[in-house]
């Protein structure tokens, strides 16, 4: 294992830049947020809310992937990057294909996803389009040789995003159950996102925890060779158990990808959920928020103050979980069917949050 690890001046440049426009712009923070911010220039020390990145093999997205790190200023000129304005300042989230048996679970498994989206950025609206099947997009799809799983081509669900995308979208992002690939000679990706068109989509599938046994119920049983257009082969195809992991994972794939679609790299800097990876393990390593290299970009772009952005994350988490209808007023059936957000998973963000919130509120 390898950890990679900058030092603090290095890691003050990459936050606060040696430009003065930018350094003036810092300045502007108050003194309890600089101080949560300026907590990342010493990762890793005892009781630091921020860590190194580590490197557990060749296989991690960093060794596989090299490229220049993005500090804040490369972000801030960067004249491609995208920033919501009055007019274009909701989030939409298309779901595609089935996320289980439809039903009350089902639908607040969604809901939960668009609640934590538009708590995590901010300051947007986030709203949820119509559910359309697989064969509404018109995609082409694939038995992968490997895992013996479908999989659907990202170009052509992009393709599709575009021609939804409503006038006032900052992003169109697509969310599915069912596994990706990006070309025919890629084994899978887990999303991709396109900046320029402001357009993303991501995958769950590979969250559920049985996907690399051999036992796993998305193994088509037989050697399948689906054709092009029969789109039946998706009829009453397997989706994962709705779990707090799955909820967990499912939450950073969706921040991490539209947060590309804000103009925000790979993190190279400290551990973060915009880290790229590989593979699961790496994954689920990277932690469920930003560091603060890459939480400068999130807050200069959308203009929150960071301690609401906390709160409204923090609420997300432990607010009370009983129905809002009183019980008279909700059927039987639908009291049966009732689902707590499972968020055990989230505990170690929860206590995270609540660290943070100590330094922001706390006044010398």
């Amino acid at each position: 294992m390898k950890v990679i690890q900058h030092s603090a001046e290095t890691l003050r440049k990459a936050l606060v830049s040696d430009r003065q426009d930018l350094i003036k712009l810092y300045s502007k923070y108050t003194q309890e947020e600089r101080r949560l911010l300026e907590e990342g220039f010493h990762p890793g020390q005892l009781g630091s809310l921020f860590q190194p990145i580590t490197v557990h093999s060749d296989s991690d997205w960093i060794p596989a992937h090299p490229q220049e790190p993005q500090d804040f200023a490369s972000f801030y000129r960067d004249p491609y990057r995208k920033t919501p304005n009055a007019n274009q300042n909701t989030i939409y989230i298309q779901t595609i294909g089935s996320f289980g048996e439809a039903g009350v679970q089902t639908d607040q498994y969604v809901e939960w996803l668009r609640q934590y989206c538009q708590a995590f950025f901010c300051g947007l609206s986030v709203k949820l389009l119509p559910a359309v099947s697989v064969a509404e997009t018109g995609c082409s799809f694939r038995v992968n040789s490997n895992s013996h799983n479908l999989q659907i081509l990202t170009g052509d669900l992009l393709r599709f995003l575009g021609n939804k995308k409503p006038k006032d979208a900052f992003c169109i992002v697509g969310i599915t159950m069912i596994d990706l690939y990006p070309r025919d000679s890629w084994n899978f990706v887990f999303g991709q996102a396109s900046l320029s068109m402001g357009m993303g989509v991501f995958s769950f599938a590979r969250y559920d925890d049985n996907f690399y046994s051999r036992n796993y119920a998305g193994r088509l049983k037989k050697q399948l060779k689906p054709k092009q257009g029969d789109y039946s082969v998706f009829d009453g195809y397997y989706t994962p158990p709705i779990t707090s992991t799955l909820l967990l994972r499912s939450c950073k794939t969706m921040t991490h990808e539209i947060g590309h679609i804000f103009g925000i790299w790979h993190c190279q800097w400290l551990n973060c959920v915009m880290q790229g990876s590989n593979h699961l393990d790496e994954s689920d390593r990277r932690p469920l928020d930003f560091c603060p290299i890459c939480l400068r970009k999130l807050q200069v772009s959308i203009g929150f103050k960071i301690a609401e952005r906390y709160k409204v994350l923090l609420h997300w988490m432990e607010e009370d979980q009983t129905p809002t209808s009183r019980p008279e007023e909700a059927s039987a059936s639908q009291s049966a069917l009732y689902f707590p957000k499972p968020t055990e998973a989230f505990n170690a963000s929860r206590l995270w949050l609540r660290r943070c919130l100590d330094i922001l509120e706390k006044k010398h």
